[in-house]
């Protein structure tokens, strides 16, 4: 697509048309999810700037009326990238000077657009961060859900792919809900990162003028800015793999139990049950019920730390300041969130619709899987450890059949906190509602600082 030459940045001398293109690349595309956060980081921008006397009251409500139209115009997808923009703030500039004349010139003062991309991305990661962190807790409600309901169906435990104690279904769904709610734990520190206005560090360096960055900050519904002016281009490749790395974490944990899922409910285990709409059927073989949404997190999960390694690799190696590199950031960024939050998302929905089979889980435990319990049987009647295990382990080899314990019995014997006699279900419970209460307070205080912006309220 041929490009006009005239760009933000053009002085006297027209840029050759194919470095343009190049430099430009595949940018209008993934800026285009940053166009609504473009316009919301420039309503902050103004007041700042009308704080600091650099905008007067007249051109400062001329700014921010054109740009909650122009809000409005991303929003009908009216305002877009076109073919002469290289990017979302040169279609916003663009969009408001045609309509609003001079004072639109007025906008990008006191602001770089490496500034500017940092507060948009860190405005966009805000409410990414919540929404999958709300699809996190879903899932992670859902596991809890499905402990309680199936938290005495017994099936084997494995260790390196082998029968190896019994566990059950809700020790199965409980220890992936702590896992989620680990990493949702942690979404609180990464939220401090994020959660600081990089405007008036402009290219890295801050501008001459007296610009009073606190009120674009609490305009923006920030909690904090970076106080050094340097640190937001340093922190360009920091920031994206720390939210990636994040988002690995999580995913990991919907891929382990993708996986367990795809091996239970195999005709050889059949401990799970995949419901037909839930599956995908052969062309060729007519009985086949194929679990690929779980086979698909699983890849997700595994494209994901392909993501993150991008960054990493990106951002390794580069001096100080501002990068052009920084611009291929984005990609691995937008896709590896969107991978996380469908992950989550899917998993949520399908795990309240497995089944469980209790008698070929409970028959699967005949045998080898309830040899320990012996040992366990006599070292509660006084027996040492070790005397007890060679003497069980010979007793084995001879083909010695112990007394199985009742399935009562079994969870009886394991009755220590977050044993399968007693799942921690409560507890879980309350960090999942703590964690909650965590997420609601600050997409209120995000969707408040964001509709005032608008003009939707005061």
């Amino acid at each position: 697509m041929k490009r006009k030459a005239a760009t933000l940045w053009s002085q006297s001398t027209a840029p050759d048309a194919l470095m343009l293109s190049y430099t430009v690349g595949d940018d209008p595309f993934w800026d285009a999810r940053l166009l609504r956060w473009d316009v919301i980081g420039s309503l902050g921008h103004i007041d700042g700037l009308k704080a600091s006397g650099l905008l007067s009251a007249r051109d400062h409500a001329l700014l921010r009326n054109g740009l909650r139209a122009a809000l409005k115009a991303v929003d009908a997808k009216s305002l877009v990238i076109g073919a002469e923009h290289e990017d979302a703030h040169s279609a916003v500039e663009d969009w408001l000077t045609r309509r609003i004349g001079q004072a639109g010139a007025r906008v990008h003062t006191g602001r770089s657009r490496n500034d500017q991309v940092a507060c948009d991305i860190r405005l966009y990661l805000k409410q990414s961060l919540l929404e999958v962190s709300g699809a996190g807790l879903d899932l992670a409600g859902a596991l809890l859900t499905f402990a309680s309901r199936h938290r005495n169906v017994l099936w084997p435990g494995f260790t390196h792919q082998r029968r190896a104690m019994p566990s059950s279904a809700g020790l199965w769904a409980a220890g992936l809900a702590e896992v989620l709610l680990d990493a949702m734990g942690g979404t609180a520190a990464l939220w401090s990162r994020v959660d600081r206005s990089p405007l008036g560090s402009a290219a890295g360096y801050g501008v001459p003028l007296p610009l009073k960055r606190e009120v674009a900050m609490r305009a923006l519904g920030f909690g904090g800015l970076d106080l050094a002016v340097t640190t937001t281009q340093l922190s360009r490749g920091q920031l994206e793999a720390a939210v990636l790395a994040w988002c690995a974490d999580v995913a990991h944990a919907a891929s382990r139990a993708a996986s367990d899922v795809i091996l239970f409910s195999a005709e050889e285990f059949g401990f799970m049950v995949l419901p037909a709409d839930l599956a995908t059927g052969s062309s060729i073989m007519p009985q086949k019920r194929n679990p690929d949404l779980f086979e698909l997190t699983r890849a997700r999960a595994a494209m994901l730390d392909g993501d993150l390694s991008a960054v990493l690799q990106l951002r390794g190696k580069l001096t100080g300041g501002y990068h052009r590199d920084f611009q291929l950031l984005k990609e691995p960024l937008f896709r590896g969130i969107d991978r996380t939050g469908s992950m989550l998302a899917m998993m949520a929905h399908a795990v309240p619709r497995l089944g469980v089979n209790a008698e070929r889980g409970r028959a699967a435990l005949a045998g080898d899987s309830l040899v320990t319990d012996e040992v366990m049987r006599r070292v509660d009647e006084g027996e040492a450890f070790r005397l007890a295990y060679r003497a069980v382990a010979d007793e084995f080899k001879r083909g010695v059949q112990f007394p199985e314990p009742t399935t009562e019995e079994i969870l009886a014997r394991r009755s220590s906190t977050g044993g399968i006699g007693n799942l921690p279900l409560k507890e879980l419970r309350a960090r999942h509602l703590s964690i909650s209460r965590w997420a609601t307070h600050q997409r209120n205080r995000f969707n408040l600082a964001m509709a005032r912006l608008a003009g939707r309220s005061r």
